[in-house]
């Protein structure tokens, strides 16, 4: 998962097993040289629509059908229960001020009525219904996945995540860049940048497929409206479609460990021109790194297997 790549981890550098010097070198060569030649959006720092602001109220801007859908909800019910807090206020003030014992010294001596008690149970439950059908509708469009164009698959580890692309063939992890590294000059955030983005082209249908190596982890990113857990021996699925060129950010949500802070989640949605740019540019490492793998083996020496 993730490639013939070394990987820092919480225990120091560690090198994926089969993997030979000689390929890993070809492949440092490559990236460099993919630096010059890729698309101007890589180079340039990418809108951050999402991104909270000081002093904003309210959700994240939602670039999803799904996230706008959820925003929606919110205010509905936003709206719902301000209307119960003031039905409930005022009867509380009306029986603080108009039944206390200086305004009403003789109290009735009733202690029920028919109609009073069906009423405040029919009208909760009336309350419940006209929440929950919106709910469920809500509900069935996140979890439905409708005919995906692409298929993603997320790997929790403790504590990064990995990509890969199924379809295609590429994989990588997205590792957490050091606070000594970041540079906000390039738009770079403390917890919140990574060393390899998820890449996904805007308006495509996108499946996702995840799961964990090790805990259980969470995939969250609100501006897509998605938060997912990640569960070890299990696959679980969900979509979406992005409809905004941009660089989202989301955060491990699910309790996975002394380094779950530090799972960063970076997504740049991208138009498809530039994502097939970036799809080719990916390939050409693996292909690159496929041929010296072989050379050992052509020459009758073994592959360097060094740990």
């Amino acid at each position: 998962m993730g490639g013939p790549l070394n990987r820092v981890t919480a225990h120091g550098l560690q090198w994926r097993p089969s993997v030979s010097r000689l390929t890993l070198a070809i492949s440092a060569a490559v990236s460099s040289f993919l630096f010059l030649v890729m698309p101007a959006w890589a180079q340039q720092q990418l809108p951050q629509p999402s991104f909270p602001v000081p002093w904003q109220m309210n959700l994240q801007h939602p670039v999803t059908e799904v996230a706008r859908q959820l925003v929606e909800f919110h205010t509905f019910l936003l709206w719902v229960i301000t209307i119960i807090t003031l039905f409930v206020l005022a009867l509380l003030l009306i029986v603080i001020f108009r039944f206390n014992e200086k305004a009403n010294p003789v109290p009735a001596k009733w202690s029920h009525n028919t109609v009073l008690e069906v009423v405040w149970t029919a009208i909760p439950v009336l309350i419940l219904v006209v929440i929950a059908v919106p709910s469920y509708r809500l509900l069935y469009l996140a979890d439905r996945t409708p005919n995906p164009e692409m298929t993603v698959k997320v790997i929790g580890n403790q504590w990064y995540w990995s990509y890969e692309y199924p379809d295609d063939g590429v994989t990588f992890d997205s590792l957490p860049i050091a606070d000594a590294d970041i540079d906000p000059s390039k738009g770079e955030r403390r917890l919140l940048t990574v060393d390899n983005q998820l890449v996904v082209p805007v308006g495509t249908k996108i499946r996702f497929l995840m799961s964990s190596t090790d805990v259980i982890h969470s995939w969250a990113v609100p501006a897509f409206g998605v938060k997912l857990d990640s569960i070890p021996g299990r696959t679980n699925e969900t979509w979406t479609q992005v409809d905004e060129v941009g660089r989202y950010f989301g955060q491990c949500s699910q309790l996975c460990g002394i380094n779950h802070s530090f799972m960063p989640i970076v997504v740049d949605a991208v138009s498809k021109e530039d994502y097939k740019t970036w799809l080719e540019n990916q390939k050409k490492p693996a292909a690159s790194a496929a041929p010296a793998e072989a050379a050992p083996a052509a020459a009758g020496q073994p592959a360097d297997t060094t740990h």
